[in-house]
């Protein structure tokens, strides 16, 4: 009788082990991180419902569960999932005024992973019994090993990290089957309470907890006393950023790229290998972040400027990629994603100023205009339809006068863009940009022709990729490959051929006359950090007021756009920056750390069917006996453009087929 009223209670108490077919004794599979990869397979971000990435015990160095089994459970292998004797022990304490758990590391387990049929939060008896039961069922269907390796996978770890692997990343930087016998007792210290024992927020706290587990861990035979002491007497460190923030950006749009093309990347399990260089990536962030913040220190503001925008307002952007296979090597939406995860790489359109003029002199190329054709910086006055009459400056309020085509571009002159321009036709610029991958409403105004309709980062560096690598319009690539949980490649992103766009001819010329920009006109800030030995070249934008200051550039092996304003336009540093001395050179330090340690740069070839000639700087001509040697400069010709030779328009070539490839 007595024995049938416990049977009653205790179902009464209880209830059902089961409810819609689930079982509390069950191991079930855990949710999973999509891990998103590094060109070098180094993790770069993770997403999904839970961040977790689940691990074998048998790939963890065996102090790493002996850790957590001397703090959590330290009769594990000899309890049958309900440990009586700290049942006892944890009762006695409670009497003397000193409640504690008494939990064993399977019934956390239970509880950690089917929260919805044992409620950990629930103090009550019925509670207690229900977990003790599903725990010496799951100790009958599973060995030690696998509810070790379960439990080692299931804990919160704090800040939505879960399992030992994601927070060994996490707080580590390593995966945890690389971490030492005191990272292993440091995380073994933190199941008690992951935001009182947060090791990088408390270390003292973390610290004196962490010491506890290795005593116990030789208390109980797990490691020598030799062992412990030297651990213990091991500074507590942490990453402080197991992740650099702004791999966010590339994170984000990876996501996007795998759920377009059809895997449902937020249920987790899925491997996203992208195109990122890592290391680029990093160093890009960092100059990105450092040089804007350095501009706006405070500066001699222009009068009638207005209000000095708000403190740590000032934004950039910043994307480079291979110019022959579109590649993304880094993508920077902006200097701190955790303040702004607005990508303006991909989804920010700003006018791109003077940088938007290599498409107007690519153009002139093209139609057999030579790059030593003498142009002049004068004042214009042209009647608009509207019945205005648009008169563009330059930024230093000066004209220059008569100056070659080249000359021109190297020192960024405003009207000589706008007189080639509207003498090539703005129509003709528009079509060229569109053809070699810019992406933008170009107006038939003659301002166009400096810059004035809207762009994206990406696409000015995408379009600049056909200039770097000899006339082919690459599209730009994210993503390499998805693969599933089982390795399997789920998806993997069609790469388009590339679309011949420009003369490789007209390319060559075009790019050499933007290394000149470099070595010695608007953008010779690049020198103070890129080596001689590396090729550059590039084009500077500044707009009216400096709201937006661009740079966009390119070596043998990278191309790249940076852009630096405010979200709502507003003058930088009062209407005194420009994009030589701000965007430049987060471009020059991106390029510096990419080519650091001796990393070899490929000359630029010219190829078949370009010539060279000695000029004179100021005329334009031949160099005769009489050119003083400062004035020499050599310059570079299609065949058939060079000074004597019969006229040719290369843009008829291209339409008749004779395209250089």
């Amino acid at each position: 009788m007595i024995r049938l009223s416990l049977t009653v209670a205790l179902v009464a108490l209880t209830g059902p082990l089961t409810a819609q077919g689930t079982d509390p004794a069950a191991i079930v599979p855990l949710p999973q991180s999509s891990v998103v990869l590094a060109r070098d397979g180094a993790v770069i971000g993770e997403f999904g419902k839970q961040v977790r990435t689940s691990i074998s015990l048998s790939a963890l160095p065996r102090y790493v569960g002996q850790a957590f089994v001397a703090v959590e459970d330290q009769r594990f292998y000899q309890h049958d999932g309900v440990d009586l004797v700290g049942v006892a022990a944890a009762v006695k304490d409670a009497v003397m005024g000193n409640a504690r758990g008494a939990s064993t590391i399977t019934q956390q387990l239970v509880g950690n992973m089917h929260p919805d049929l044992i409620d950990r939060r629930d103090a009550s008896i019925g509670r207690k019994l229900r977990e003790q039961t599903a725990a010496r069922d799951m100790e009958r269907r599973y060995t030690k090993a696998q509810i070790l390796e379960a439990y080692l996978n299931t804990i919160h770890f704090g800040h939505g990290w879960y399992g030992i692997d994601a927070a060994a990343r996490h707080y580590f930087g390593k995966p945890a089957s690389r971490v030492t016998l005191t990272e292993a007792a440091t995380l073994a210290a933190m199941p008690k309470g992951p935001a009182l024992y947060d090791p990088v927020k408390y270390p003292d706290r973390v610290k004196q907890r962490r010491n506890l587990v290795l005593a116990l861990m030789a208390q109980q035979s797990y490691i020598t006393a030799s062992e412990k002491l030297a651990a213990q007497g091991m500074a507590l460190a942490t990453t402080s950023q197991s992740v650099d923030a702004s791999f966010s950006y590339m994170v984000n749009v990876a996501r996007v790229q795998a759920e377009r093309g059809g895997v449902n990347v937020r249920e987790g399990g899925y491997r996203v290998y992208t195109t990122i260089d890592a290391g680029l990536q990093r160093a890009a962030a960092a100059a990105l972040r450092e040089v804007v913040n350095g501009a706006e220190s405070p500066r001699k503001r222009k009068k009638g400027a207005g209000p000095a925008p708000a403190p740590g307002s000032l934004q950039g952007a910043l994307v480079m990629l291979s110019p022959y296979t579109g590649e993304v090597l880094a993508l920077v939406g902006g200097k701190d994603f955790a303040a702004s995860s607005f990508d303006r790489v991909i989804d920010g359109r700003r006018q791109p100023g003077s940088s938007f003029k290599p498409f107007v002199y690519g153009t002139a190329l093209l139609q057999g205009i030579p790059a030593n054709t003498i142009e002049q910086d004068t004042a214009l006055r042209i009647a608009l339809p509207s019945g205005q009459v648009y008169s563009p400056d330059n930024a230093d309020g000066k004209f220059l006068g008569a100056l070659t085509m080249r000359e021109a571009l190297v020192q960024s002159r405003n009207p000589v863009a706008v007189q080639l321009g509207m003498q090539v036709g703005i129509d003709s610029v528009a079509a060229l940009a569109k053809r070699m991958g810019l992406e933008a409403t170009i107006q038939p105004y003659p301002s166009s022709a400096i810059g004035t309709a809207s762009v994206r980062p990406l696409d000015m560096a995408s379009a600049f990729g056909t200039i770097a690598n000899g006339g082919a319009a690459v599209k730009p690539r994210f993503v390499q490959r998805v693969d599933d949980r089982s390795g399997r490649t789920v998806f993997t992103p069609r790469v388009a051929a590339p679309q011949y766009a420009l003369d490789n001819r007209v390319a060559f010329v075009l790019r050499d006359m933007m290394r000149d920009v470099v070595e010695r006109g608007t953008a010779t800030s690049v020198r103070r950090y890129v080596p001689a030995r590396i090729p550059v070249a590039g084009k500077t934008g500044t707009t009216n007021g400096s709201t937006d200051v661009w740079f966009v550039g390119m070596t043998p092996d990278l191309v790249g756009a940076v852009w630096v304003g405010y979200d709502t336009p507003k003058p930088i540093n009062g209407g005194q920056a420009a994009g030589g001395t701000i965007a430049a050179p987060i471009f020059a330090r991106a390029v510096q750390a990419y080519y650091a340690g001796g990393r070899a740069a490929l000359p630029w070839i010219p190829p078949p069917g370009v010539l060279s000639m000695e000029l004179d700087r100021d005329t334009g001509l031949p160099a005769t006996a009489a050119t003083l040697a400062e004035k020499r400069y050599t310059e570079w010709f299609v065949a058939g453009t060079e000074p004597g030779a019969i006229p040719v328009d290369i843009w008829k070539l291209m339409e008749l087929g004779g395209i250089g490839r």
